[in-house]
């Protein structure tokens, strides 16, 4: 990696990105047959890469996204929505044509289901963007991997390349096998305490296997990191008043931590970095902040 992409603090987020159907209900529904009447309903582009990237650009780093897309109707808008954003975009063709797609059920207290309409598709590492992915992994400053099958080989490149990974786990609950690639070769990992009760034990496990970074988030009850000098750090959460919208609420802390990790903040000022900017995020019916 060379001194200047450093300077430029560029990013490589390699994962799965999307077009949603986001319909806001009053309450989730209940597993029985029934009907509900939605407070309300709009499409919009999806996915955590997605949600990395265009926030990463957002505050101004240059970022390449490698993802897939189909050749249907909805991967115009996707492709549209984040280069507007300024993303260089790496989309290798879907094999089935189909662009991924999520319904998402949000209710008034910030909870959601999420409901898969098509799921992404395996691409090969031999795919027509493989060289200029390679291009950017070798440049950027920062290597972003999300839990995707088609990320699998980026995975396997920035580790044979010896470069640090940056993942995030999501709602991870130590024993899900599909996670485990990712879980072995974060250097820098992000999860959710929703579905790890024992999320302390499980941090302190990945710095004593090397990982230099753990960070846990907790909605908003905060986040609490871990590293081998600071030990534990505990942040409080933005208070949001105006909530309207949680979806890509980690993404956005994410970026806003990264971002300033990359700026040199201290880890405490990076975490609430990423507070601030997952608070702007929620007030926000998209991934981004409303400009």
């Amino acid at each position: 990696m060379s001194a200047a992409a450093v300077e430029r603090g560029t990013v490589l987020v390699a994962g799965p990105v999307a077009w949603n159907v986001l319909v806001r209900l009053d309450e989730l529904p209940e597993p029985r047959p029934h009907t509900v009447l939605a407070r309300g309903h709009h499409e919009t582009v999806g996915g955590t890469s997605a949600g990395k990237a265009l926030n990463l650009a957002r505050l101004g780093r240059t970022v390449t996204l490698r993802t897939v897309l189909g050749d249907d109707e909805h991967a115009p808008r996707v492709r549209a929505a984040l280069e507007e954003e300024g993303v260089h975009l790496v989309a290798e063709p879907a094999p089935d044509g189909r662009t991924e797609r999520h319904l998402n059920l949000m209710d008034a207290h910030g909870d959601r289901l999420s409901v898969y309409l098509q799921a992404p598709s395996e691409v090969p590492a031999s795919g027509p963007g493989w060289d200029r992915t390679i291009a950017a992994l070798e440049a950027a400053a920062a290597v972003v991997v999300d839990l995707a099958v088609p990320s699998v080989p980026v995975l396997a490149a920035a580790r044979e390349r010896g470069r640090d990974v940056w993942v995030d786990l999501h709602d991870y609950d130590g024993a899900a096998e599909f996670h485990r690639p990712w879980v072995d070769a974060g250097t820098h990992v992000f999860l959710s305490s929703d579905r790890m009760p024992s999320w302390r034990a499980f941090m302190a496990s990945r710095v004593e296997a090397g990982a230099r970074l753990v960070v846990c988030t907790h909605g908003s009850d905060g986040a609490t990191a871990l590293t081998p000098d600071d030990g534990f750090v505990d942040v409080a959460a933005e208070r949001v008043d105006d909530v309207v919208d949680t979806n890509g609420a980690g993404d956005g802390f994410f970026a806003g931590f990264l971002d300033a990790h990359l700026a040199g903040a201290p880890l405490e000022r990076a975490l609430l970095a990423g507070a601030v900017h997952a608070a702007r995020v929620v007030r926000s019916p998209h991934l981004v902040p409303v400009r």
